[in-house]
């Protein structure tokens, strides 16, 4: 089974005036992983698509999505698979890949249909790609990993950059995940904006007590989300994204925009924010 929703693009101006409710429903999505189905999000965002597949020990299959009007949803994207549950199999183009909890795999453009299948819990971006690039299964032994923040501002981290120009090529995709570290529990403080891509985070590995206060807004204008384990949330060019949570957690980082320089981004401090 294969459900879609759209989300357009908001206007700075727009979320001003936006209650919770409306922040949720514009900026939030909070029920992609569903037994048995596929669930995604294509937003206006660059027209980048987020979502997940839960096959629950059975076998599903992305191939046509109305809302591209291509053949296959890959015929002229590219895609960044990650497994946050037990071992699963993904199958494309002739190959398969069997994807261990916390596995990262790169489809290129034109892979034709994705097979999701076995115990996996799998985590989907996508985006428009103008080029082709090999297929790549990324494990966190392949990583690049990048360890920032300190203990007594909370923030102690280990950045894993999987799908990321030190690890491969992509088109525009970026995607990897941080992991903050026993103690923490801000994921990036002094928060950024980068006005060249939009991102989307997945929260995950969380108990179902914990929560993320997850905030967004321009650096003056800020607003906040509270998301549990396993919703995500869309974080356009204007808006800062940073967050605080309780206990411990990862996000799963993933952008698209003019470029793939991951340290393109404009830092806010603290002092600056409203």
């Amino acid at each position: 089974m294969l459900t879609v929703e759209t989300r357009h693009a908001v206007h700075q101006d727009h979320a001003k005036g936006m209650n919770t409710d409306a922040l949720r429903k514009n900026f939030l999505a909070e029920d992609m992983f569903r037994a048995g189905e596929i669930r995604l999000v294509y937003t206006h965002y660059d027209r980048f698509t987020i979502g997940a597949a839960v096959p629950a020990g059975g076998s599903l299959v992305l191939g046509r999505v109305d809302e591209t009007r291509t053949e296959t949803f890959l015929e002229r994207r590219e895609m960044g698979i990650v497994n946050i549950g037990d071992a699963g199999t993904v199958k494309a183009g002739g190959e398969s890949w069997t994807l261990e909890r916390g596995d990262v795999l790169y489809l290129g453009r034109g892979a034709g249909a994705v097979t999701f299948e076995g115990q996996g819990r799998f985590y989907i971006t996508s985006a428009p790609a103008h080029a082709t690039f090999p297929n790549r299964l990324i494990t966190l032994a392949d990583a690049v990993k990048v360890e920032l923040g300190e203990t007594a501002t909370s923030n102690k981290r280990i950045i894993n950059q999987f799908i990321h120009p030190l690890v491969m090529e992509s088109c525009q995709l970026v995607l990897g995940y941080t992991e903050l570290l026993e103690g923490s529990v801000w994921n990036t403080m002094p928060a950024h904006v980068h006005d060249r891509r939009m991102e989307a985070y997945l929260y995950w590995g969380m108990d179902d007590a914990s929560r993320v206060m997850h905030f967004m807004g321009e650096p003056q204008e800020t607003r906040h989300l509270v998301v549990a384990n396993e919703q995500a949330t869309l974080s356009p060019p204007w808006s800062i994204h940073s967050g605080a949570g309780i206990g411990a957690y990862t996000f799963i980082w993933a952008m698209a925009g003019d470029n793939i320089d991951y340290t393109d981004m404009d830092f806010v401090q603290p002092g600056d924010l409203r």
